[in-house]
């Protein structure tokens, strides 16, 4: 994610970094979905961990709900900052400090990926709590047939037409729909609370966070296939028939209900979920066997244990050498970012190259700071 999210110009990327458009899928489209089918593994190992040494369901449930809350509230704390806005603000020639922390509040994305993660992590949890893997099964089988007829069934409000005919345009989807009706609050003057992109959709939107709970069961059934007691090599093979069969159900069902990142939509659930298992298998295989860990595995180690440190510290510094801090140059004032990009990277490279090498040295900068924490033990965990 680091790696995707930080280039040196976002008009110079390579295709395989940048996410599709709108329909299909590129590698950067794998991440989040495998990032939720893990939180689900993890959920199954946990809560079954923590069950075999006493925890009551009343007291799992307790920390998923306070877990999850944790995770939302960082992510709306990451789209407030700067608490502040810098900038022109409509209407207000010379808006006083309190008028730009009230312009940032209406201007705050609600949605997000960690509000995303974090719902979707809450209710997979409640919902394994409290039901068998049959139960989980028949879940995730209603979410992904109930989410493809209501974006296929369901006509737009205001337009009439069904879900098919308006595919083609982000903004035009039941999804953009819901939550343009619930978060774009301009109309009563409370500011649109939309990804800033696009001011019409979410890419993190409320109705597609429902078939991103099945992402994450997906990931509990998994965990709970690992946790079976069968030989290692037969878990591992039948993590690869499974996702290898899941891939190509998925290929399939794009054919009538494309694969889309933004929508959320239940073949790309199936087809990245599949991918996820087939990973994890060859993953297994290349790791499981060995008497320790490959040199070349460390650094995923160092980033995997402390993914929130990560995540949260490259957002927030982002945010500040992207767009807050601001420094003279002989072309005018500019964002630190791209000061640095245009005196150390773009004068000697192409610029794909010069793009992905500075994005490059965002992921070397946090692996040294994450280095740092995970020698002396230092672990960041909600």
């Amino acid at each position: 994610m680091l790696l995707v999210n930080d280039p040196g110009s976002w008009s110079a990327i390579y295709p395989p970094l940048r996410h599709a458009e709108w329909n299909g899928w590129t590698p950067t489209d794998l991440i989040f979905p495998f990032f939720l089918f893990i939180v689900g593994i993890t959920t199954a190992l946990s809560l079954a961990r923590r069950r075999d040494d006493g925890a009551t369901d009343r007291e799992l449930a307790g920390g998923i709900l306070r877990r999850a809350a944790i995770i939302v509230l960082i992510g709306l704390l990451i789209s407030w900052v700067p608490f502040y806005s810098w900038g022109p603000i409509s209407g207000i020639v010379e808006p006083t400090a309190g008028e730009r922390i009230v312009d940032r509040l209406l201007h705050v994305r609600i949605p997000g990926v960690l509000q995303r993660i974090g719902i979707a992590y809450a209710v997979a949890a409640l919902i394994t709590l409290r039901t068998s893997a049959r139960a989980q099964i028949l879940t995730i089988t209603a979410i992904l047939l109930g989410y493809w007829a209501l974006l296929t069934l369901v006509p737009i409000p205001g337009l009439g037409a069904m879900g098919p005919a308006t595919a083609a345009h982000p903004g035009a989807t039941l999804p953009a729909w819901l939550d343009r009706t619930i978060l774009d609050w301009s109309a009563w003057g409370a500011g649109n609370h939309l990804w800033a992109e696009t001011r019409t959709w979410d890419p993190e939107g409320l109705l597609s966070t429902l078939p991103a709970v099945a992402t994450t069961l997906i990931g509990v059934l998994t965990g709970a296939w690992l946790r079976a007691d069968h030989p290692r090599r037969d878990r591992l093979m039948g993590l690869l028939i499974v996702g290898t069969f899941a891939t190509t159900i998925g290929l399939a069902w794009s054919l009538v209900f494309p694969i889309n990142k933004n929508l959320w939509t239940s073949s790309y659930v199936v087809f990245t979920a599949g991918l996820a298992c087939v990973a994890l298998a060859g993953c297994g295989w290349l790791v499981d066997d060995r008497a320790r860990t490959p040199r070349w595995g460390r650094p995923f180690i160092v980033f995997g244990v402390n993914p929130i440190a990560a995540f949260v510290g490259a957002e927030l510094t982002a945010r500040l050498i992207y767009s807050v801090i601001r420094v003279p140059t002989a072309a005018g004032t500019v964002p630190l970012e791209q000061a640095l990009y245009r005196s150390m990277y773009a004068p000697w490279l192409p610029p794909r190259l010069a793009s992905l090498a500075f994005a490059l040295t965002v992921v070397l900068v946090w692996y040294a700071v994450l280095d740092v924490l995970y020698r002396k033990r230092i672990f960041f965990k909600v």
